[in-house]
């Protein structure tokens, strides 16, 4: 597939010696620019107990982000289901699309964007079971499109306002376990690569293979997400995969202490097992200079048989990191 459409992923990850504030006006920056460049869709995350990310509520950055442009399609990637109450997601949304119709994203996601605690503390009736997740989402589904199946809840409640267009409904998935949730219920399917490197491919093929139609999508839709970096400085792109690499390294050993320096990183001594870790990581991101990334991405746009990937960017300088977003538009 030579023609790719690209959105962006943003996690309003905090730079060293910056704060949240700072990430959330750059945040305002970036969708600005993915819409100059004439990019597809900007997804916010929903994070918890983590200091160096700023998106803790997607549902509360998508309109500040959606009050800066006019034509790009803003939404969650993802609103994490079982840490919401049903409803409240379903009126969010719905008041959401009121706002900017034809803009909006609901990516649904089934992890708790943290640790098990502070799932437990946003939502202390959470049971992380499959089957409670599959009934919320029957439920979201028939708030959003104002259904009320003789016996169901919906009988009795509604979710207000209901807009006129729902909007797009998007399952994330890493593991690939919420696929046939996408494929049953009829929903567009998001595969984060940028979590996990592998399954992937077979995720896609048994989300198109599954799918069954819905109200709202007839054919099988599909997104991959990766982090990428692009530069035409090969030396800055050495320096952000060494700088990525223990970024990961750091967040998947709790994110305690502070965050070292570029130089610091460069001297340490890693473990075999954290080796091992750095190996199988590199599977989840894509650096170099424009023509190893543009090689990259139609790699990904094969593997999977999709025409957009979505690329999260996190740099250390604002420059780089919309610099890479630039070139990155200019392939395609």
């Amino acid at each position: 597939m030579s023609k790719i459409k690209i959105s962006v992923l943003d996690q309003s990850q905090i730079r060293r010696g910056s704060n949240a504030r700072e990430a959330l006006e750059e945040s305002g920056k970036l969708i600005e620019l993915a819409e100059q460049l004439g990019f597809v869709r900007y997804w916010v995350s929903e994070h918890h107990n983590f200091k160096l990310v700023a998106g803790t509520s997607p549902e509360v950055l998508i309109p500040y982000l959606a009050s800066k442009t006019s034509r790009i399609r803003i939404g969650s990637g993802g609103i994490m289901l079982p840490n919401h109450s049903t409803l409240k997601v379903a009126e969010n949304f719905g008041l959401l699309e009121t706002l900017y119709p034809n803009r909006i994203d609901l990516g649904i996601g089934r992890a708790p964007g943290g640790d098990r605690l502070s799932a437990y503390l946003l939502n202390p009736t959470n049971t992380f079971s499959e089957k409670d997740f599959y009934q919320q989402l029957l439920d979201l589904q028939a708030f959003l499109r104002g259904e009320s199946e003789p016996g169901s809840v919906q009988e009795k409640v509604s979710a207000f306002p209901q807009p006129e267009e729902l909007p797009e409904m998007w399952m994330l998935t890493s593991s690939g376990g919420s696929a046939q949730f996408a494929a049953h219920l009829g929903m567009a399917l998001s595969f984060a690569q940028f979590i996990n490197p592998e399954s992937g491919e077979d995720t896609a093929e048994f989300y198109r293979h599954n799918f069954k139609p819905s109200k709202e999508l007839k054919e099988p839709k599909l997104n991959v997400g990766i982090f990428a970096f692009c530069s035409e400085d090969e030396q800055k792109v050495q320096d952000w995969i060494t700088d990525f690499q223990y970024r990961i390294l750091y967040i998947e050993m709790g994110g305690v202490g502070e965050f070292p320096s570029l130089e610091e990183i460069k001297n340490m001594h890693f473990s075999l097992q954290q080796k091992a870790r750095m190996a199988f990581n590199h599977g989840r991101f894509i650096a170099g200079t424009p023509d190893v990334v543009k090689a990259e991405l139609l790699k990904i746009a094969d593997k999977y048989q999709t025409d957009e990937i979505m690329i999260a960017t996190p740099a250390e300088s604002w420059e780089d990191r919309k610099k890479s977003y630039e070139l990155i538009a200019q392939m395609f």
